[in-house]
């Protein structure tokens, strides 16, 4: 028993260990909220207080309007490709499994918390701020479409599966150089997949049965926003290693990174 305990203080001591499980619940918090806080829908412009931009793509035409997931979808990549330089492809692989079941978990209760009979006193407690029926509004918040879900979480998994592969092979060419290069090569592909599955899903398959042109139009609008806040994200990438390395300190940094690097060479 001692020496059980023993073993076990020893890994939670292990400060690669640690940092794993901090990066970790990191990442699938910000993919859990971001599903939740995806079902509403914000204009771009507006928020910014800035002419409308009406984009013209294939036909169609509109305004910048995404979900307010983007808000923290940037921050899942920048996670997985500090994830990825430290870890490899299997610690990419085990946190997007993780985030994907706690993600139908999540929704499963959420889903669950609708089918619960409210109080009667509740349905209307927030009609002076005007929301006249609170289960109407909790259903609608909470009880995304199992379209869009299904797409979601599609789209996540195999956008996660095919950037580590990516980060890996552009590494291998790189070595440690243009750290820049293989986090934004590698999200440039998961993100042009991830963009165009998660829509097709929900709403070309779905029952909306969005008409081609449109899905064309509204893909590409999205992938290009994720692509730029991507780009504008990449002095996070940096501040991130150099703050693991602060941490772990240089050599052991270095030796996590080499380690990282071998186990992706099969990716």
């Amino acid at each position: 028993t001692d020496a059980r305990h023993g073993s076990t203080a020893a890994v939670i001591a292990s400060r690669p260990a640690r940092l794993f499980i901090l990066l970790a619940g990191l990442f699938v918090t910000n993919a859990l909220i971001a599903e939740f806080v995806g079902v509403k829908i914000f204009a771009l412009e507006d928020t910014l207080g800035i002419a409308p931009f009406d984009w013209r793509l294939f036909g169609q035409s509109g305004s910048l309007s995404f979900t307010a997931g983007v808000m923290l979808w940037p921050i899942v990549f920048i996670m997985t490709d500090v994830i990825n330089e430290h870890f490899g492809v299997r610690g990419v692989r085990l946190i997007s499994w993780l985030a994907v079941g706690f993600i139908a978990y999540a929704f499963l209760f959420a889903y669950l918390a609708i089918e619960l009979t409210p109080a009667a006193w509740w349905v209307t407690v927030g009609a002076e701020r005007g929301v006249p029926d609170m289960q109407a509004a909790f259903a609608s918040v909470f009880g995304q479409g199992l379209w869009t879900i299904g797409g979601s979480i599609t789209a996540f998994l195999v956008g996660q599966l095919v950037d580590v592969v990516v980060f890996h092979r552009i590494r291998r060419a790189t070595g440690e150089r243009f750290v820049w290069l293989r986090a934004t090569g590698s999200t440039a592909v998961s993100q042009l997949i991830d963009s165009f599955i998660v829509l097709y899903i929900a709403f070309v398959l779905g029952p909306q049965q969005w008409p081609i042109p449109l899905f064309l139009a509204v893909c590409t609008v999205n992938y290009l926003y994720k692509m730029s806040m991507a780009i504008a994200l990449i002095p996070l990438l940096y501040l991130g290693r150099r703050l693991i390395r602060a941490y772990l300190g240089a050599p052991a940094a270095a030796k996590l990174r080499a380690s990282a690097s071998a186990n992706g060479s099969g990716a």
